[in-house]
């Protein structure tokens, strides 16, 4: 049963040189108790459509969408007061930087227990017992007294687990994960990853986990979105994307990966140019101009969603019959 069911999501923000259309007109879903990872370059629209999805958009952002459906809800229409009642309560967000989002003037404690009151409508005292219990279970020690300190003296590793902390105090059944491990090193990293998965396991928790890391992907998620240029291009189980990939953004992402398991030698082989200006998106493919692969069409016309599976669907012209023999063999 899905959560989540997003169609024809459209965000754009209005500035000076033009309007930027940073996503443009995905569809997806979450399912109740799944993980779903979505991975991308820089700009390709990842966190934005979180965010749009959330409501959390700046004044010149313009967001338009068929149907935005939260567990029976339909959040399309809802505006930012009604929004509010759902965030922390039905929908928690981990956002990039602790260091940014944590605010220094106030204690740790004061900020897991603001939303626990606000939502739960307990008193303080709950709420102080609340929040202990939430450093518990983020495996923060000594958290009796680490309520009572500054984010300044916590390490990154720690207030990226307050971070956690904050997103689940109140049980949200969507817990969104925008790029939690980036400034932490492999081995934090390795410790947010198996909190995550544990936290999961305990409270059924849904994931989105937004990354340019296809390891942590790897290792995290069921499924798998890859978006480029503001768009879906593929979508697949984690074994599909990883094994059977069908877009040649994703071979150039899987490609660029290092593997220890070969026992060889090689090269990384980086993506040459760089990403669609979406202040004037390209009319067809957006990964037309990097693509070794491009043909007329795909500069003219973007491709339809082809359907592989029942759970893999991949946008490329590539699959059309007319295009059999264009890639002989590709190797990831």
């Amino acid at each position: 049963m899905n959560l989540l069911t997003v169609k024809q999501l459209q965000t754009s923000f209005r500035i000076e040189a033009g309007v930027v259309q940073a996503v443009r007109g995905i569809s997806f879903h979450v399912k109740k108790g799944e993980s779903l990872g979505i991975v991308g370059e820089s700009g390709s629209g990842k966190s934005v459509s979180m965010l749009s999805i959330m409501k959390l958009l700046p004044q010149n952002a313009s967001l338009q969408a068929e149907s935005i459906q939260f567990d029976g809800i339909e959040l399309a229409k809802t505006d930012y007061k009604a929004m509010r009642k759902m965030h922390g309560n039905d929908m928690g967000m981990i956002f990039q930087d602790p260091m940014s989002s944590l605010n220094p003037l106030f204690t740790i404690g004061d900020q897991i227990m603001e939303p626990i009151m606000i939502h739960q409508k307990v008193s303080r005292e709950e709420a102080k017992r609340r929040a202990i219990n939430m450093l518990k279970l983020v495996e923060i020690p000594s958290p009796e007294s680490r309520l009572k300190q500054y984010p300044h003296e916590f390490s990154g590793g720690m207030r990226q687990r307050v971070m956690i902390a904050i997103a689940i105090s109140c049980n949200p059944k969507l817990l969104i994960a925008d790029e939690p491990t980036t400034a932490l090193d492999v081995t934090i990293q390795a410790q947010i990853l198996d909190l995550m998965r544990d936290l999961k396991s305990k409270l059924n928790t849904s994931i989105v986990m937004i990354t340019h890391d296809l390891g942590v992907i790897a290792s995290m998620c069921n499924r798998i979105l890859v978006m480029y240029g503001g768009m879906i291009v593929e979508e697949g189980t984690t074994r599909e994307i990883f094994y059977n990939p069908r877009h040649p953004y994703t071979w150039g992402l899987i490609r660029s990966i290092p593997k220890a398991d070969t026992g060889e030698k090689k090269k990384l082989i980086p993506i040459p140019g760089s990403p669609p200006d979406l202040l004037h998106p390209p009319k067809g493919c957006p990964f037309t101009a990097r693509c070794q692969y491009a043909m007329k069409v795909c500069d003219r016309l973007a491709p339809p969603q082809v359907e592989l599976s029942a759970t893999h669907r991949a946008a490329c012209w590539l699959m059309h019959p007319k295009a059999q023999g264009h890639v002989r063999e590709v190797s990831v």
